[in-house]
């Protein structure tokens, strides 16, 4: 088996790998740095209070639910080792959302959000402010149709057969006409959401960007019956953004007998507004009956209001309101300090190994050195590679995983040394001890490996915040340790045994038959 087996070919695969992943991590318009976590590089800290709808108790099952949807939403922006948790007790009761870094203001709006979504037929429809919306629609095709002008004189009427139960009170009407009439969307708090409404009534509420206000009739379907959201380009590559939309069996009918009768009304009552938490997100005509159950709401939308809607309406519905009691920035000065005290004792931990490796295993403790930069220069690539695709971000927890992992690959180098040498003192020669040495020992490595990697998994599920990234880390480095033992330090030291100089025994190879209490001298390459 020894003289199949090729060690260049396993170092120059191993070059390509860490070529290709220097690539990745440095390429242009990227961070060429880790990611740090918010006990490092500061961060964002918000408060937020749940309210029941009804004003009653926030109950456990509400509260665990909606921990698990805000764990989602964070997850789903691409924020890395944010921290949710749970404060007090009761009407005290707090949830503490900690997001590393500097966070952009729609990450904490959706923290907020119920994302009580309904879907409401339009009544009326007017300016909000002198500046008007873009227009947006949903189609089958996708393709956006041209939103009618509002009215300048609305009257809130509609077809009594859409809208359950109809407005029949001509007092009622005037006032809803009075209300909306004086609405000002441009002054008022009335685009800040995050307010549940009656699916049952009667809605007068703004656009998102404050540009239209809108009378509109009760839900004629709920959040619920969305099944799935997406954000993405169209097919064609060309036009907005846009969010796709498919509904579940019972969304689907519902869906559309609302688009068939709204389709048969005048503008602007063939519209129906798009609400979340009581603002319009859109209002978009129907073009005709859709009938398969997916549509698409398209329009001027911005990559970052497309994939924040699809997020709200993927995660699901809030079982509660969320106010935000207070949003601070945290300082990484503390972070900063333990950092430092960190990678000091880290440096001088690696230091110790390394001296220890050169005093005991002389050149075989270079090659282990070699080793431990090789793996040191993987973990740095690969942890850049993390932060740039899915927002990994590296903790002083996470740094504890890659101390430990030092000492994991310092023994994989340990027991493959001390096979070879017990295969020397048994009388092989050099370079069949090199090849003995390795087949004993791998499986001690890979069982030890596998022990961590076991550990690290069982760990990352079973804990939250920042134990996960300690987690994480460790299992990431012992995998690279993995790969360099096989694919480094076995090469390494097998072409080290076919030099003339290792084979002569000298005091600083480290396999001297003096040192190994051994009477036989290797033999000498040919």
């Amino acid at each position: 088996m020894a003289k199949h087996y090729r060690p260049r070919r396993s170092l120059l695969i191993l070059g390509l790998i860490l070529a290709g992943l220097a690539t990745w991590a440095f390429l242009p318009n990227r961070d060429h740095s880790p990611k740090l976590g918010l006990d490092l590089r500061g961060g964002t800290q918000v408060i937020l209070s749940p309210q029941s709808a009804n004003s009653n108790a926030v109950t456990n099952d509400q509260l665990a639910q909606t921990l698990r949807i805000i764990r989602q939403r964070v997850d789903g922006f691409g924020v890395a080792e944010a921290e949710v948790q749970v404060q007090g007790s009761g009407a005290n009761t707090k949830i503490i959302v900690t997001i590393p870094g500097a966070t952009s203001r729609s990450v904490v709006d959706q923290l907020r959000t119920t994302a009580k979504m309904s879907f409401r037929p339009v009544v009326a429809e007017d300016y909000g402010s002198p500046q008007p919306a873009p227009s947006v629609s949903p189609s089958a095709s996708g393709k956006p149709s041209a939103k009618p002008a509002p009215s300048a004189n609305p009257t809130p009427s509609v077809d009594p057969a859409l809208l359950k139960p109809p407005i029949q009170s001509k007092t009622l009407t005037e006032q809803y006409a009075n209300i909306f009439k004086a609405l000002d969307c441009a002054t008022s708090n009335s685009v800040d959401g995050a307010k549940p409404d009656d699916e049952t009534q009667y809605l007068i509420a703004c656009d998102k960007d404050g540009a239209y206000k809108y009378v509109l009739g009760p839900a004629l379907l709920s959040g619920t019956d969305v099944q799935s959201a997406s954000a993405g380009l169209p097919q064609s590559g060309a036009g907005n953004w846009q969010v796709d939309l498919t509904m579940t069996t019972s969304g689907a009918k519902k869906f559309a007998d609302a688009t068939k009768a709204l389709y048969q009304q005048k503008a602007p009552t063939n519209q129906f507004g798009i609400v979340l938490d009581g603002v319009v997100m859109s209002a978009p005509s129907v073009n005709e009956p859709i009938l398969g159950g997916s549509a698409v709401i398209s329009g001027s939308f911005t990559a970052e209001e497309a994939k924040a809607l699809s997020q709200v309406l993927k995660f699901g519905s809030l079982p509660v309101s969320l106010s935000v009691d207070e949003v601070q920035q945290i300082s990484p000065t503390l972070g900063n300090d333990q950092l430092r005290a960190g990678v000091l004792a880290g440096a001088f931990g690696l230091l110790l190994v390394v001296i220890y490796l050169l005093l005991y295993y002389r050149a075989l403790g270079l090659l282990a050195t070699f080793s431990l930069a090789v793996a040191a220069t993987f973990t740095y690539l690969i942890v850049i590679v993390l932060g740039n695709e899915i927002g990994f971000t590296m903790t002083l927890a996470g740094i504890a995983g890659a101390i430990v992992a030092i000492g994991i690959t310092a023994d994989s180098f340990v027991v493959y040394f001390e096979r070879l040498r017990d295969e020397l003192r048994e009388g092989k020669r050099l370079r069949g001890a090199v090849d003995h040495g390795w087949s004993r020992a791998r499986r001690t490595i890979l069982a030890a490996d596998f022990v961590s990697i076991l550990a690290a998994v069982v760990l990352y599920y079973l804990s939250v915040g920042s134990v996960r990234g300690f987690a994480f880390t460790l299992g990431l480095t012992t995998l690279i340790d993995v790969l360099v033992a096989f694919m480094f330090t076995r090469p390494l030291v097998y072409l080290a045994a076919e030099t003339k100089w290792m084979n002569a025994g000298s005091g600083f190879t480290g396999v001297s038959p003096a040192r190994l209490g051994v009477k036989t001298h290797t033999e000498v390459a040919q």
